[in-house]
């Protein structure tokens, strides 16, 4: 397995719901630690800054550290937890879906259940099941033996999804490309830097609790005072059945994605232009989509201040938010490539040219 490849396995694998993201800190800390000086915020976010220029532009490369999950909120009399979802769920894809409850005591395997089929009226069978009829279960047998294990409301609660290559050994499924990615794309490109100058400070970045409100990105904009800002975050792939080009554009394999628009922001047209502008120079594929359902960190790091130039740029992802999500390589590795060759550009006369 090579390098980026075992850097993506790493951070795949690793427990980190809103709130809880310390495991996936601990591993981009020590990817981020030989690469430059560490910053952090006070929620638990973390940067890696690589210094080009000293008094340069500061370009913030922004992944997010937390996954969607859940937390205990109760603890029924039969041994059962009752859960709170953290980000955004769909009822059809979590039943039957095993999680991991991580306790003071360490983790404990988990699956959601509700009543089967076998006992619901006709019209039960038709509808979703509520995230409110559900619960898990650990296998204890009451309350007190749920608590003897270790189990407490607001334990933490992370879906079971094995990072694994696929036959075409190019298609990675994990449970949270959303956004582990993300944060390896940050630090290769830091990583991609430390032997070529720039004209700038670059911060590679790993955010708190983007799943619940873009929290995070506020907090390290605060801390780190950038003049440029990319998000990267997950592109929705559209090469399914039943997905229409008007639903989703992005394709596995045809490159890096630039969103054109999200719920949280409308991207600073010239540096998109410049992104594309750089991309034909260097011969790499972009994709183009829109994603009017949700937000990225970018929504929060274009506020800050008088305002950050700020754009989206991801791979696209199969089956986000869900237990077993999946993406293609070459796609991570030309959104690296791109990446390098945009903070080369990006220099003090530049930056000022954008912030006009």
């Amino acid at each position: 397995m090579d390098e980026t490849l075992t850097l993506l396995r790493e951070l795949a694998q690793a427990p980190g719901v809103p709130g809880f993201e310390e495991p996936v800190r601990q591993v981009m800390r020590r990817y981020l630690e030989p690469l430059g000086e560490i910053v952090t915020d006070n929620l638990g976010g973390i940067a890696g800054c690589k210094i080009g220029v000293s008094d340069g532009p500061k370009i913030m490369l922004a992944g997010h550290l937390d996954e969607i999950g859940f937390m205990v909120t109760r603890i029924t009399d039969e041994g059962y937890l009752k859960f709170q979802t953290l980000g955004g769920w769909w009822e059809q894809v979590m039943l039957a879906q095993r999680v991991e409850v991580y306790t003071r005591n360490g983790p404990l395997i988990g699956v959601i259940g509700a009543k089967p089929p076998h006992i619901l009226s006709p019209d039960e069978r038709k509808k979703p099941v509520e995230k409110k009829a559900m619960f898990i279960d650990i296998g204890a047998a009451s309350r007190e033996e749920a608590e003897e294990w270790g189990v407490h409301p607001g334990d933490p609660v992370v879906p079971v999804g094995p990072f694994t290559p696929m036959r075409n050994d190019k298609l990675l499924m994990a449970k949270s490309w959303d956004n582990r990615f993300g944060c390896a794309l940050a630090i290769e490109v830091l990583r991609q830097l430390q032997d070529q100058p720039h004209p700038n400070i670059v911060y590679g970045v790993g955010n708190v609790q983007e799943e619940v409100g873009l929290r995070g990105a506020t907090t390290m904009a605060h801390v780190i005072r950038p003049d440029i800002g990319f998000a990267f975050d997950t592109g929705i792939a559209g090469d399914m059945p039943g997905v229409s080009a008007d639903d989703a554009i992005g394709k596995l394999g045809r490159g890096p994605v630039i969103l054109l628009y999200d719920g949280s922001m409308i991207p600073h047209i010239g540096l998109r232009n410049l992104v594309i502008d750089v991309a034909a120079d260097e011969d790499i594929s972009l994709q183009f989509d829109k994603m009017a359902g949700g937000g990225t960190d970018a929504g929060k790091i274009h506020l800050f201040g008088a305002g950050v130039p700020s754009l989206v740029v991801g791979i696209p992802v199969r089956y986000i938010h869900t237990h077993a999500s999946i993406l293609h390589r070459d796609d991570f590795d030309q959104a690296v490539r791109l990446m390098v060759a945009v903070i080369k550009r990006l220099d003090a006369a530049t930056v000022r040219r954008l912030q006009a």
